[in-house]
């Protein structure tokens, strides 16, 4: 139980006018607008914690919130305890909300031995106790406070996450209240589940996949779940493109633009209805505001149904007058709709001729996931110069990744977000795709927080500071050694893509037979870099078990204080690690990476040591026969090359089995399970052919050729 009491809070912040840019060694993500520190406090005595009359649902809800996050910390109140208070304003005259602070703004003023927490809204309340909780650093009664003034408020009304669940992974409604719990810990108040036929709908049953979709009733649940942490369900149900698993079914092949294609068409009449059904049960389910009509990469356009009209009108045209139709069809619904603006940004003049109806019902999510030298504008220019609604949508970069490619990500997200802030967006909407259904979850919250952090920041966010903060905010880790393992799987990501010119780190490449054709050729351009590779990705492995060496067992038994170091502004508090999925499925990326500058070795190495033996196959030399046994079993021995590649791929199916499951359904995790199955099975089959050569030449003191058993020449010596 919580105690909560009466009483007026003196608050002075007459300090804040000189030191809106004050510098401080505090970690927070995102950094507010104005922040002061005044000092440092053990909590020894833990924390109580008090909301002011008069308290609302919500403002106990924010205080619960606070609680429960520090009792997990191992932090509690006792007599003598540091006392955080939350009120609202009106209990607080005194404390001015300019115009903009009201909607989610907060102040926290230090004094008095605790902190108040102050909100002109419900929601600007609960994002002054997240700010709290990032605060308190470490556990138990050597926590400490890092008390300060602060005043802040949002940059962008709308901060969300769009989240693929229709290329894989679908997530399970506990994972889901976990996602949106540490979304709104970071300030985002928007969750866009992507769907194109994961969404179970009455009108429709065909379409969602036992075991792989996510029903009415969880729908409601998790939508009642986000109301609480002040974060907006917003669904994206595919209308136009991406709805190749729908029209797979013969009962809507008639809708389809080509024979079992993506694309709906849109001159036939059963298109609209179906959009129509799907999206009023959508609406009925998710009470927010929007809701997602998708639309982008209509490829299939004007290559069947409509080519006639495409030919006749243009693309831009047709591709327009459906989008209107959807949306006119759609209107009873009483919500704006967000659409992709990937094909409408290609027709900047029909744009502006659009109905003043349409512009005014809808908003158009620029997207663009990668960084772009010339900036962003032209991606928003198109639509604000007709007068249209932006937000704008960069990405985590996690897509056919072993690990998201955070060089791409952070870059993207930090300058497409400043500039939609200079051009008006209203919104920002991160992005996660799986595209070919081997992403974690857990892998992407490098980049779903710092997309938070740019979305609540005002202009260009700073990576450094973001990389810096990282690893403590989220998962309590004092040493830094998880930021510096995040930055070794940057640069392993560059070795692939700037050195090796190949690839940064993709699936694709992962899972490369380095024997075939193509591994052939790819392998000659990243074995130079494989060394450079594989010791960033091994120094992650490192970094990562050096950050779990250094934290207690749990919150009660600590390894003591590290060494004091003059540079230190205050000395570290013992923590314990938070969020460890996600730290095991860092763990799991540098592995893979590892694997793949491995694999190129070890096949140059078993190609090598084949012709070595080959070369020597005639040889009445006792030494040199003894020379060629001692090749082929470190080829195919007990510690051989080829029982390396069996032992890696057979340990990475179990840990992604095994992190799989920390946040998914079981449904489509068979397909990447199969692969590596299947690529184990390849070298099960190598070494039975090997051994084959083995008694061949212990029978017979022969070899067959390389080329018999699979295996290459050996790259060219460099020059």
């Amino acid at each position: 139980m919580h105690s909560y009491r009466l009483g007026a809070l003196i608050v002075g912040f007459g300090l804040f006018a000189s030191v809106a840019s004050a510098q401080s060694s505090i970690k927070l993500i995102p950094r507010p607008r104005e922040i002061h520190a005044t000092g440092d406090e053990v909590l020894t005595h833990g924390v109580g914690i008090f909301c002011v009359a008069p308290c609302a649902v919500e403002d106990r809800f924010a205080a619960d919130d606070l609680a429960a996050s520090l009792k997990e910390r191992d932090i509690v109140g006792s007599t003598g305890a540091v006392s955080i208070e939350l009120a609202r304003t009106s209990a607080h005259p005194e404390v001015k909300f300019t115009e903009e602070m009201k909607a989610e703004g907060y102040v926290i003023a230090a004094g008095g031995g605790g902190l108040q927490v102050i909100g002109d809204s419900a929601a600007g309340l609960f994002y002054g106790v997240q700010t709290v909780k990032q605060l308190i650093e470490g556990d138990g009664a050597k926590a400490v406070l890092h008390a300060a003034n602060v005043r802040d408020w949002p940059t962008m009304k709308y901060r969300g996450l769009d989240d693929d669940l229709s290329r894989g992974p679908v997530t399970t409604l506990e994972f889901q209240k976990h996602l949106i719990r540490t979304l709104a810990a970071y300030k985002v108040n928007l969750y866009s589940p992507y769907f194109e036929h994961t969404q179970q709908y009455a009108s429709n049953p065909l379409m969602a996949p036992p075991g792989g979709s996510v029903s009415a009733e969880e729908t409601r649940e998790l939508v009642e779940y986000a109301r609480l942490y002040h974060i907006d369900v917003v669904p994206e149900q595919e209308a136009f493109g991406h709805l190749h698993h729908n029209l797979a079914w013969e009962q809507y092949q008639p809708l389809a633009e080509t024979p079992h294609g993506a694309v709906l068409a849109p001159g036939q009449p059963g298109s609209i209805a179906l959009i129509k059904q799907m999206f009023t049960e959508l609406a009925a389910l998710y009470p927010g505001p929007f809701l997602h009509i998708g639309a982008d990469e209509t490829v299939d356009l004007g290559l069947g149904q409509t080519k006639a009209d495409v030919d006749a009108r243009g693309l831009g045209p047709v591709y327009l007058d459906f989008l209107q139709r959807i949306v006119t069809e759609l209107k009873p619904l009483n919500r704006r709709f967000l659409f992709w603006g990937d094909i409408a940004q290609d027709s900047p003049d029909l744009l502006k001729d659009l109905p003043q109806s349409f512009k005014d019902s809808t908003i158009a999510v620029a997207w663009v996931y990668t960084p772009e030298a010339r900036g962003y504008d032209r991606f928003l220019t198109p639509f604000t110069n007709a007068g249209m609604e932006t937000w704008v949508a960069p990405s985590v970069n996690n897509f056919r990744k072993v690990y998201p490619n955070n060089n791409y990500a952070l870059e993207n997200i930090q300058r497409f977000t400043a500039d939609g802030q200079r051009l008006g967006s209203t919104g920002q909407l991160n992005t996660i795709w799986n595209d070919d259904g081997e992403g974690l979850f857990n892998q992407d919250w490098y980049g779903i927080l710092f997309g938070a952090a740019a979305a609540w920041q005002k202009g260009e966010s700073s990576i450094p500071e973001f990389q810096n903060s990282y690893a403590q905010v989220f998962h309590g880790d004092a040493t830094g050694y998880l930021n510096e393992a995040q930055k070794e799987m940057m640069l392993a990501h560059s070795v692939l893509k700037d050195q090796a010119k190949e690839g940064d780190g993709t699936n694709s490449i992962f899972w490369l037979d380095p024997m075939s054709k193509d591994g052939i050729r790819i392998g000659a351009q990243v074995l130079p870099y494989a060394h450079e590779l594989r010791l960033h990705a091994e120094r992650a492995l490192t970094l990562i078990a050096q950050a779990r060496a250094a934290a207690p067992a749990s919150p009660t038994v600590s390894a003591g204080p590290k060494a004091y170091d003059p540079a230190d502004s205050y000395p570290s508090a013992p923590t314990t690690l938070r969020e460890t999925a996600a730290i095991d499925a860092l763990e799991l990326g540098a592995r893979r990476m590892d694997l793949i500058g491995l694999k190129f070795q070890l096949s140059e190495e078993i190609a090598e040591g084949y012709q070595r033996a080959y070369a020597m196959q005639n040889t009445t030399d006792k030494k040199q026969r003894m020379s060629v046994a001692r090749e082929l079993s470190d080829i195919n021995g007990v510690n051989g090359r080829i029982q390396d590649f069996i032992d890696a791929y057979s340990l990475l199916r179990d840990l992604y089995e095994q992190a799989w499951y920390r946040s998914n359904r079981a449904y489509a995790l068979r397909p990447t399970l199969e692969h590596y199955d299947y690529t184990v099975g390849i070298w099960e089959g190598r070494s039975d052919r090997l051994r084959s050569a083995q008694r061949q030449w212990s029978d017979t003191h022969t070899l067959p050729p390389a080329a018999d058993l699979g295996i290459p020449p050996p790259a060219p010596a460099a020059k």
